[in-house]
């Protein structure tokens, strides 16, 4: 009993760095933007700083709107001092339209692992601290795909057009792909706060999630950028037109994370955006059949811009000296077939749930007790709505 409470404790401090690690990223990753939009500028580069303003300030906007439309349907249940504070002096809306909800959040994520830590409040497994938190995640996932894939494909075609790929070049794109895989890994490992104690989620099946994810990713995000390297006026249009399709693909999955209809197609844009770049299950229905369109539509995809990269790269020279497309692409379609046969071992041997039964228990259960999530939250003989409806939603999704 002592030997597990220990390893608890553990585990609890560890997310808590995590979170203090979180907050430092976030507020470097701020200030190197603005280094880099300087940097364009001086450079006279001003297409590629437009482009990349209006990067940071389309992510910027689409979390702080999300971020709202969820603390508005619980803003009753706000539970840190922070963000009761902002609620009692009518703060939320000021702080979200001034692009600093996600700011807010982060504070009240802190505040919380703080009080768990050391007073061992157990904010994160009671009430609806836990529930927040997973908005939180779901916020980051979105920052991820919205600002630091696109912002990576932009900095990497630069660097290509302009000289010779440089080892130290690929590492750092390397380690930004792991990055992304790793935004990946944390949201979904968030989710075993839906499991019981024995089925949690093990560092063993994190590690093989978080393997699939960066070998299915690198090949994507590299056909990505070599496309963009020698057909840049030709990527918002490949993007438009695959989005648009997966938006649609997201429809068919009969999606219900909003609390309102209408803002349902603003997530379902979301989602899109995510799936042009990494799969991310939405729905428990006909899953088997989506993922397979999914991975075909997204592999001929891959394929074409590879082929299209191919067929424009012999007009250029010098600058791809250090790149042959009869070992590239080879290369790039070895990991992404990898990438598959790591997934499907993934979901055939690690995968914490795969039956309705246990979909339904990790709906219901909390972390560290027995007890379920209506106990909890005591909201008894209700259906759940607002911060629980999408926590259960996002668990049940991934528990399939």
């Amino acid at each position: 009993m002592v030997e597990t409470q220990e390893r608890c404790t553990f585990f609890r401090l560890l997310e808590y760095l995590f979170t203090l690690v979180g907050l430092v990223v976030f507020v470097l990753d701020i200030v190197l933007d603005i280094w880099t939009v300087v940097s364009f500028y001086q450079d006279g580069s001003y297409v590629y700083m437009a482009v990349l303003i209006f990067l940071l300030l389309g992510s910027s906007v689409l979390l702080q709107v999300f971020s709202w439309l969820w603390y508005s349907d619980s803003l009753e249940k706000l539970e840190t001092t922070v963000e009761k504070f902002a609620k009692e002096h009518l703060l939320v809306k000021p702080f979200h339209f001034l692009q600093l909800g996600v700011c807010l959040r982060y504070t009240g994520m802190i505040e919380t692992s703080t009080m768990d830590i050391f007073y061992h409040t157990n904010s994160f497994t009671e009430g609806i601290a836990m529930h927040l938190s997973q908005d939180f995640q779901m916020l980051r996932l979105f920052e991820t795909f919205s600002e630091s894939v696109p912002q990576l494909i932009l900095m990497m075609s630069r660097i290509l057009q302009i000289r010779e790929l440089e080892l130290i070049t690929v590492l750092k794109f390397l380690t930004s792909a792991a990055a992304i895989a790793s935004s990946v890994t944390l949201y979904h490992r968030s989710m075993r706060a839906f499991l019981p104690k024995k089925r949690k989620m093990s560092w063993i099946s994190s590690g093989i999630y978080f393997l699939w994810n960066l070998l299915l990713i690198i090949p994507r995000v590299t056909a990505l950028v070599l496309f963009c390297s020698v057909l840049p006026c030709y990527i918002i249009a490949h993007f438009l037109s695959l989005w648009m399709l997966l938006v649609l693909l997201a429809w068919s999955q009969k999606t219900n994370h909003m609390e309102h209809p209408g803002w349902e197609w603003l997530y379902r844009a979301a989602v899109g955006l995510i799936w042009y770049f990494s799969w991310f299950n939405i729905s428990t229905e006909r899953i088997k059949l989506t993922v397979v369109v999914y991975y075909t539509l997204i592999a001929l995809d891959t394929a074409m811009l590879l082929g299209l990269w191919c067929w424009k790269v012999f007009e250029y020279a010098g600058c791809w000296s250090s790149l042959n497309p009869h070992l590239v692409i080879p290369t790039l379609l070895g990991f992404y077939v990898i990438g598959i046969l790591v997934k499907l071992i993934y979901y055939r041997w690690f995968h914490p749930n795969c039956d309705e039964k246990k979909r339904t228990e990790a709906a219901n259960y909390d972390m560290d007790t027995d007890l379920t999530l209506e106990d909890v939250t005591a909201v008894p003989e209700q259906p759940p709505t607002g911060v629980i409806k999408r926590s259960r939603t996002m668990a049940a999704n991934f528990y399939i």
